[in-house]
């Protein structure tokens, strides 16, 4: 990088950066920015969000003050920038990123983000070390707030602190010229997690006739030849199936006992979802976003589907993978796959694997899962355009928690929390001039959605 010669600083600034900003990439942003600037200093995060200590001309850190909203990642979201003058002291002759440290909770922990096309890329490349690795990810993309413990978003205060990094994962992490830098899930085959296919009734699998690949890909198999699989995403198991097929279609729901309710579906890519929709240019955003949420979209005349994936309705529920182990899963299948959450209806989404195997056995038949714990539900967001604009059906995945602003007239309110109505909950904090939402619970009337809804409480108590 070509860097400016550095100018006698003239003064030092104390710059609190406040929103969405950790887990998103920004402190990488703050330390290339200086770079170019020629600003010395450092930045860390904390309890509020990102800290800065700069020294600089006036020009200099009113420019980098500038650019750190002009410029900010793509997954971040500045509500605020406060400066302040400091005591000189003695300046520092670089800009550097240091670690964490802790303080008061008025941070946000960042929604859970599609696969970033340079993600999914790096998966699909045969000459890369991360080819058919089905959790490449980086500091743009991946889990977030499904695997996170606690704040500062942190490698240690998530389900990755279990898979120490190789060497090549480490040099990525601690280089902040790369999108990798302080990718808190950062891996590849050598030191991350892996994906299994087993079966449901723990007898033995081989999957020789099935795949020469992976487990992933022998799992599309499995799809292909019509059976019912169940799968672990970011935010718990769905249950899959092919869409196009009326036996696997009618099987899962009457193993499922749902009944009536539309079946969410999954594509490859738009031009599969075009063949049974019509999609707009707004909704096409929406679908390719780092949300990546279900779409509510109008049947086409094309359109040839079972009429027991979505009864009696006009509109289709469609999204696009979202994780590299969906782009891998469905690189071999040109046909829509219904992926509807893992459990019987009404119950809570399964998370855990042993869990899955047993409650869901009556369902599916395979289970691809893999060993990288989920520590928060996160169910799948529904979202239609109406009236031109998206209206969020259901917040979650992708959404969830990230904080609503509120105007102003707010700012003296004391915390509250609104607990919500007992069908299809939501609860809600408020806390600093921002509506923390939680994802989407459920129908508090079933004890295992109830207990969950308890065990959310308490999670975002903890981390707001």
């Amino acid at each position: 990088m070509n860097r400016p010669a550095r100018r006698i600083s003239e003064c030092r600034e104390q710059i609190r950066v406040r929103g969405v900003v950790q887990g998103v990439g920004f402190r990488p942003t703050v330390w290339r920015i200086a770079n170019e600037l020629g600003v010395c200093g450092h930045t860390l995060n904390d309890g509020e969000g990102v800290l800065i200590d700069a020294w600089g001309s006036t020009d200099q850190l009113a420019e980098f003050s500038a650019r750190l909203v002009a410029q900010s990642p793509p997954l971040a979201r500045v509500d605020k920038i406060e400066r302040r003058s400091m005591d000189f002291g003695d300046a520092p002759g670089s800009f550097e990123i240091i670690e964490s440290a802790a303080g008061p909770v008025r941070t946000a922990i960042v929604a859970d983000a599609g696969s970033c096309p340079d993600c999914v890329r790096d998966s699909l490349d045969p000459f890369g070390r991360r080819y058919r690795y089905p959790f490449t990810n980086c500091t743009n993309c991946g889990p977030r707030i499904s695997i996170t413990r606690a704040i500062p978003y942190d490698r240690a205060n998530t389900s990755m602190s279990s898979f120490p990094m190789c060497g090549d994962c480490a040099a990525e992490y601690d280089d902040p010229g790369n999108r990798r830098f302080h990718a808190e899930p950062n891996a590849c085959y050598v030191c991350g997690p892996q994906a299994k296919l087993v079966r449901a009734d723990g007898r033995a699998l081989c999957t020789e006739n099935l795949t020469q690949l992976d487990d992933v890909d022998a799992a599309c198999s499995l799809l292909q030849k019509g059976e019912i699989v169940a799968i672990k995403g970011i935010g718990g198991f769905h249950l899959a199936c092919d869409a196009t097929n009326e036996k696997a279609v009618a099987s899962l729901r009457a193993r499922k006992h749902r009944f009536g309710k539309p079946f969410a579906l999954m594509a490859a890519d738009l031009d599969i979802i075009k063949s049974y929709c019509d999609v707009s240019d707004a909704e096409v955003d929406l679908l390719t976003g780092p949300a990546t949420p279900i779409v509510i979209l109008a049947k086409n005349a094309m359109a040839e589907l079972p009429e027991l994936v979505a009864p009696g309705q006009s509109t289709l529920g469609f999204m696009l993978p979202y994780t590299p182990m969906h782009h891998l899963l469905l690189r071999r299948m040109r046909r829509p796959i219904v992926l509807t959450s893992g459990n019987m209806s009404e119950e809570p989404q399964c998370t855990e694997n042993e869990d899955a195997c047993e409650r869901l056995q009556e369902i599916c038949d395979y289970v691809l899962l893999h060993d990288r714990d989920i520590e928060n539900r996160i169910d799948d967001s529904v979202v239609r355009v109406m009236a031109g604009s998206p209206r969020i059906m259901r917040r979650a995945r992708g959404y969830a928690p990230t904080p609503i602003p509120l105007p102003p007239g707010f700012d003296d309110v004391e915390d509250i929390v609104a607990l919500g109505g007992d069908l299809k909950n939501t609860f809600c904090f408020l806390k600093n001039r921002n509506a923390v939402l939680s994802q989407h619970i459920g129908d508090l009337h079933d004890a295992p959605t109830y207990a969950d809804y308890e065990e959310n409480i308490g999670l975002f108590t903890r981390l707001f």
